[in-house]
């Protein structure tokens, strides 16, 4: 299959959710339509950044438009419980559905970093007395399990952060999970036979073969079109298992290998991708979103190059702290810098600029998501920004909306 980088982009932007009517915009968003995202992408990225609003909410507005957060919530914490939190791309509320999918990694630990290492090496006791308090007392949060741990200095010379890092071998081990996220945003910690729905748990094994493709899979309907790395990325699963997998995907005909001009690798296009000719889509994205996340595609499917600049120091940011891709059509045709100004009920709009291949109405469009996206925080005005090639345009626009 040859594709062009404006068609591979369309069915990018079809997989991912943004060919369909945004349901909040003249509507109310409802649980079906939540679960529909959720069966879409597998998972929302969790980041601890809370500038604008927490990068897992987002990418049900971006699809959706205005939501009441709550369904996330429901869907993360109450029965029939739909996601639950696991490292997918990276700390993720995923489908429930993926549970034994990830199983593989829970047994083989591969991508457990050096201090849960160290805890279950060098103190395998505690590790087994902090999975005994969540089994007689949870759910619990690493705090409260501090709160109850001896006090005697010759026990395991414990401490809240050693407390933590028990929970989190336990965690990637699959022998705890999360019941939910408390108002600090700590993890409340329970025992999975307490959270994940008995008939997922049932489901027959899956060996890390049959994980992968179905990984693989998940990804590829998710992406519609991408290259290997892109497959890999999308669950940051290792290079060998995935290759296997891919080979056996395009045996079975579900994924069809593709050419797409301006490309040095490979593609691949799930067969159920669909192909639009046209995509009407206007949406800001977190930079944690799928259809972004992974930086070369990105720049590869829309000339558009993106990098979160949170942890560069501030007088060497190109265009600021907390950076948003803005979709219009089947293009990102400008960034914007945005804070989400609480106490003074606005949104902070620091900067904005447009890409070379924006169009003129561009400014009109991204003034109409801001103030969209300010009644969907509860925020009363939106503040217009003083940096950026496309400061002037916007503030225009925004203006007009006041007149």
């Amino acid at each position: 299959m040859d594709l062009t980088r404006s068609q591979a982009a369309r069915i990018a932007l079809g997989a991912q959710g943004f060919t369909r009517p945004r349901p909040g915009l003249d509507g109310e968003v409802a649980s079906r339509h939540v679960n529909r995202i959720i069966e879409r992408l597998g998972f929302f990225q969790i980041d601890s950044v809370n500038v604008l609003v927490r990068a897992h909410y987002m990418p049900l507005f971006s699809r959706l438009g205005p939501y009441d957060r709550e369904l996330l919530h429901r869907a993360a914490s109450r029965r029939p419980r739909r996601l639950f939190e696991y490292w997918a791309h990276e700390a993720a509320l995923v489908d429930v559905r993926l549970w034994q999918a990830f199983q593989f990694r829970m047994d083989s630990g591969a991508r457990m970093w050096g201090s849960m290492a160290q805890i279950i090496e060098q103190k395998p006791e505690f590790v087994a007395w902090v999975l005994q308090e969540v089994r007689d007392k949870g759910p619990m949060t690493a705090r409260e399990i501090e709160h109850d741990a001896p006090r005697d200095k010759d026990s395991w010379g414990w401490n809240w952060s050693e407390v933590k890092m028990a929970l989190e071998y336990l965690f990637y081990k699959g022998q705890v999970t999360a019941a939910r996220r408390n108002s600090a945003f700590e993890r409340v910690y329970d025992l999975p036979e307490r959270v994940i729905p008995q008939a997922q748990l049932d489901e027959p094994p899956l060996d890390p073969a049959q994980a992968h493709r179905v990984l693989v899979s998940h990804a590829a309907r998710a992406l519609g079109v991408g290259t290997a790395q892109c497959l890999r990325d999308y669950f940051r699963m290792a290079p060998e298992p995935t290759k296997a997998a891919i080979d056996e995907l395009v045996a079975t005909g579900e994924l069809v290998p593709a050419t797409i001009a301006g490309w040095k690798r490979p593609a691949y296009v799930h067969r159920d991708a669909t192909r639009p000719r046209k995509v009407a889509a206007r949406a800001l994205l977190s930079p944690f979103d799928p259809l972004v996340f992974e930086r070369t595609r990105t720049e590869q499917l829309f000339d558009f190059r993106y990098r979160i600049e949170i942890y560069v120091p501030a007088h060497k940011r190109v265009h600021g702290y907390y950076v948003l891709p803005f979709l219009l059509g089947d293009r990102l045709v400008a960034r914007v810098d945005l804070k989400a100004d609480r106490q003074s009920g606005s949104l902070l709009v620091h900067g904005a600029w447009a890409e070379s291949h924006a169009p003129d109405h561009t400014a009109a469009e991204l003034a109409t998501e801001l103030r969209l996206m300010a009644g969907w925080l509860g925020l009363n005005s939106v503040v217009p920004p003083a940096k950026g090639d496309l400061a002037g345009e916007l503030t225009k626009s925004l203006a007009r909306h006041l007149d």
